[in-house]
């Protein structure tokens, strides 16, 4: 079969097609399967590079749109399509000619393969009606072969469903245990900040809520520090607390009242950093471990004299 294109002539069609509206590569493939009634569709290795030759010679650009490639045609490329409209008009008239050679073609291909099948059939009466037994081995050998993939394939189904449900019961038990970590830290930090909430209020606080900030600016950092990495806590908690924690609660004149908002917003953010992120038994322990230690030297500075 003759080639659909000839040589320089799929460039010039590229051309026309941009110049008709802005297309991606697929589109420009598909209006080129219509364009020959689905008898003829270049494949993605022959539109999409001479696309990038085109781009890179400036006749076309293209813009990225939901990820992908949607290209145009510029003012160069309309000169030069100007500049060849001859050659264009006999273009449209040998895609013309090409639809109809393969359209010519395949009915070729269709009537001789319906011969074939004619005299086959022609061929295996005769033999059943003079009493021979026509044994189509190569239908007994596809049969055969058939129930072979067959079964193969129900047991690669099994194996494959088997894998599956066992992956939906890892994660799921996964899932379980993670939400039992996220809960216990949970219940710990509310407990242990419901007791510093307690103790800060039957004391009377009336100052020390700067150290108060720091100690707890300093814990929080530790815990989202070692949601991150485990490895990287321990420096976290030697650092300096974040000097603007919480400073967007402005004092309201009344202290024992900024605590509570304080313990709620230290609640409030190591609770979502455990549920965001995960938590380990052995992170939960180490942060048992700092929270005692915040509570005492914050329980220690609420009882010095004023």
């Amino acid at each position: 079969m003759p080639p659909v294109f000839a040589h320089g002539r799929l460039r010039l069609y590229l051309l026309k097609l941009l110049d008709e509206a802005p297309r991606h590569g697929y589109e420009v493939i598909r209006l080129l399967e219509e364009r020959f009634q689905g008898l003829y569709a270049p494949s993605a290795g022959t539109v999409y590079p001479r696309l990038a030759k085109l781009e890179a010679e400036g006749l076309v650009t293209h813009a990225t749109e939901g990820g992908r490639k949607v290209y145009s045609i510029t003012e160069a490329g309309r000169a030069e399509l100007a500049d060849r409209s001859g050659e264009l008009a006999d273009l449209e008239l040998e895609i013309r000619d090409s639809v109809s050679e393969l359209a010519a073609e395949m009915r070729d291909d269709v009537r001789g393969a319906a011969g074939d099948l004619r005299r086959e059939m022609r061929a295996a009466a005769a033999a059943s009606a003079s009493g021979t037994r026509v044994e189509d081995e190569t239908w007994r050998l596809a049969k055969e072969e058939l129930r072979r993939a067959r079964q193969e394939w129900k047991e690669q189904a099994r194996r494959a469903k088997d894998e599956s449900r066992r992956a939906r019961e890892e994660a799921q038990q996964a899932r379980r245990q993670a939400k039992e970590a996220q809960d216990r830290a949970r219940e710990e930090v509310q407990r242990i900040a419901s007791q510093l909430q307690d103790q800060f209020a039957k004391s009377g606080v009336r100052e020390g809520l700067s150290d108060f900030t720091d100690k707890i600016g300093s814990l929080a950092g530790v815990w989202l520090g070692s949601a991150a990495t485990h490895d990287g806590a321990r420096d976290a908690r030697e650092r300096s607390a974040p000097s603007g924690w919480a400073e967007d609660l402005h004092p309201t004149g009344d202290p024992a009242r900024d605590l509570d908002r304080l313990l709620d917003r230290f609640r409030d953010e190591v609770r979502d950093a455990a549920r965001d992120h995960g938590l380990s038994a052995a992170q939960l322990e180490e942060i048992r471990a700092d929270l005692a230690t915040a509570a005492s030297r914050i329980t220690t500075t609420v009882r010095a004299p004023r």
